[in-house]
């Protein structure tokens, strides 16, 4: 498969607008009407996510979506579709693979399976499915019963995907109501039935952000996009969706700057499109919100449906006969279960009473963005004789016990949260700081750890309360095996680094993967434009003792030992500070256990090599690939953190984190 990058004819300038859903009314003209379900982020999320809504004040305690619940309402909405004799697609926006333990064990293979079973349409090409490498990702492209779609790729100098027909720039279908048959001869197209094509969007930047991308390349997306409209519209095809794992400001971005794409349906920033306050949640932004083409006439619309299968979204769109967007509309709907509590354990005794249960399901029952739905039997049948005996069995002996649960969110006021946002992401780096500054590493590495930093996107789950296993941290929390780096920098590329990642997830809509917390480090960042800019007023590091901190200014000039995540130490995800600082020279160390003995891998330092950084080693390069080499370092610090430090595991008592918002 190639696609090849096409110039645009002029530079695109036009400024975003965002539209609600009524901006464009259903009309008379409209001649072809399509109904899209899709979802994006599933992550393995094949069972329930443990989770919770309010109701007048009064917080419950359910569980939202999992894989089969997901497949009752998308056949829910083929049977209505199939009813009216109306057109429907069912997308996915990426990021299918990676997050729980399922994944760990069975890799792509049981993606493949389960996702066959749901009768998806199109699928877009997330990053993550990049984290084992080009081999598995063609097995899996292999073994899925739709097509996985990127017009920004070129694969044929990689030799595990370069023969790959399931890899695809897009896919035509055409529709006789219900009907539907994929064209993959685009000289036998029919010119009796109205054409939908799909097309795809990767990030243009994913050597950055996933370094096993082989020998993939990857093109402007913007360029490409609309490279991709032009061909398209040549071959007659007008009514143009893109699936496109990028982030939804990216998605209103290119929105506003290419022309012919009447629907992006998105992924990879996990945003749940809609206003959810009605149940004690977020308002994330307009779900169909639709942005004007810089040709000034036509308009976009835009959705995305979170992440962890724990909603589906639904869109109306309809076609004049030039195919232009007469209407979008829909919305975004949690996918919860029947089963209710006022604690978060769900114990018996915390479980509505019936005319509790009656008074919930009929408060749901009146809400748009919120239902009931029950796991489809089978599936759920099959995941648990299938897969799930192996992922019990893997997750191991308890480390402590939750009083209460803790929760995760990746930047302030995301899910509720307030101005110091997750309380999973300072145990986190507090326990990678505490394992980096133990006796053990510091013999290995003949450096005084001064504190850490770790992302918020690489922390995938909450803590729940109740009894807390080792594998809910390597398999579940922090699934992604980096190794740990201990990175000798400036306090001033710390306060750089700080600033340009809080910045950069200012905007609602932003990609809020890379927001910072620190462990034995605290800051303070106080917004200066809403959504724009702001500034560092407080950054602190702990000089005394975890009982008894006292904290220091964190100083320009001094150099520090900071512990982190190997990709965040190598600069990914938009950390480029660290890559800056890094260049010519660095006394970085990378960690892992070698032949069960923890070893010290000194780095020279980093290059980046087609667009993808790259770590230079001293002498023996640290490969985790090979035979009795463990890297999970990152995990595993804080597995030895709990069971050593917090047996009782609560939220620490002090925020590493303050982000004032302009109110």
């Amino acid at each position: 498969m190639r696609c090849n990058r096409l110039l645009l004819a002029s530079s695109i300038a036009l400024a975003l607008l965002g539209c609600s859903q009524s901006d464009i009314q259903p009309s008379k003209d409209s001649v072809f009407d399509l109904t899209i379900a899709h979802i994006n982020d599933t992550h393995s999320s094949f069972d329930p996510v443990r989770s919770s809504f309010y109701i007048n004040n009064q917080r419950v305690y359910n569980e939202f979506g999992g894989h089969p619940r997901i497949l009752t309402k998308a056949n829910e909405y083929r049977a209505e579709a199939e009813k009216q004799n109306n057109s429907m697609l069912f997308l996915h926006g990426g990021d299918a693979w990676q997050g729980s333990a399922y994944f760990k064990i069975n890799e792509g293979a049981m993606n493949a399976d389960i996702l066959s079973r749901m009768g998806i349409d199109a699928m877009a090409l997330g990053n993550h499915e990049f984290d084992l490498n080009n081999k598995k990702l063609n097995e899996f492209l292999n073994q899925i019963n739709f097509p996985v779609l990127a017009a920004n790729i070129d694969a044929s100098m990689d030799n595990d995907l370069k023969d790959q027909t399931n890899l695809k720039p897009y896919v035509i279908y055409a529709f006789d109501g219900f009907n539907k048959q994929r064209i993959d001869d685009v000289k036998q197209l029919p010119k009796d039935k109205p054409l939908v094509a799909v097309f795809g969007i990767a990030l243009d930047d994913m050597p950055n952000i996933a370094p096993n991308t082989g020998d993939l390349q990857f093109f402007d997306m913007v360029t490409s996009a609309q490279a991709t409209v032009n061909e398209l519209q040549s071959l007659g095809v007008n009514n143009i969706i893109a699936v496109t794992h990028v982030g939804n400001a990216v998605d209103l971005d290119i929105a506003s700057k290419v022309d012919g794409i009447d629907l992006i349906v998105g992924g990879h920033s996990h945003t749940l499109l809609g206003d959810f306050t009605n149940l004690g949640l977020s308002n994330n932004g307009i779900y169909a919100q639709l942005v004007t083409n810089p040709n000034g006439a036509s308009k976009t619309c835009v959705v995305q449906a979170g992440e962890f299968a724990q909603a589906i979204g639904k869109t109306k769109v309809s076609f004049d006969a030039q195919g232009e967007l007469v209407s979008c509309a829909g919305q975004n709907t949690l996918l919860s279960n029947d089963e209710f509590y006022h604690q978060a354990n769900r114990q018996t005794e915390s479980a509505f009473s019936d005319s509790e249960k009656s008074k919930a399901i009929r408060f749901i029952e009146r809400q748009r963005n919120i239902a009931i739905a029950a796991e489809q039997a089978q599936l759920r049948k099959h995941i648990d004789s299938h897969y799930k005996p192996a992922v019990e069995q893997a997750y191991g002996e308890v480390i402590a016990n939750v009083p209460q649960e803790i929760r995760h969110a990746r930047r302030p006021g995301d899910n509720n949260s307030d101005q110091h946002g997750s309380r999973v992401a300072p145990i986190v780096a507090l326990g990678q700081y505490y394992w980096a500054a133990s006796d053990e590493v510091a013999q290995v590495t003949g450096m005084k750890v001064d504190f850490a930093l770790t992302g918020a996107g690489g922390i995938r789950t909450n803590i729940s309360e109740g009894e807390y296993r080792e594998g809910d941290v390597t398999l579940e929390m922090l699934p992604f095996a980096n190794f740990m780096s201990v990175v000798p920098v400036k306090g001033s590329v710390i306060k750089a680094l700080i600033s340009k990642t809080v910045t950069d997830t200012l905007p609602p809509s932003a990609h809020a993967g890379k927001f910072p917390y620190g462990g034995n480090l605290r800051y303070v960042f106080d917004e200066t434009v809403a959504h724009q800019k702001g500034q560092l007023s407080q950054i602190e590091v702990n000089t005394g003792s975890l009982e008894q901190p006292v904290w220091t200014p964190l100083q320009d000039d001094q150099t520090y030992n900071v512990a982190m995540n190997s990709y965040n130490a190598t600069g990914n995800d938009g950390w480029t500070p660290l890559f800056d600082a890094q260049k010519t020279e660095t006394g970085r160390v990378d960690l892992a256990y070698v032949n069960g003995k923890l070893t010290a891998f000194p780095v020279s330092h980093i290059e980046e090599v087609d667009g993808r950084y790259q770590v230079r080693y001293q002498s023996q390069p640290l490969n985790c690939k090979a035979e009795h080499v463990l890297c999970n370092t990152d995990a595993r610090a804080v597995v030895k953190y709990i069971a050593e430090q917090q047996p009782i595991l609560q939220a620490l008592d002090y925020p590493v984190v303050t982000l004032n918002r302009i109110k």
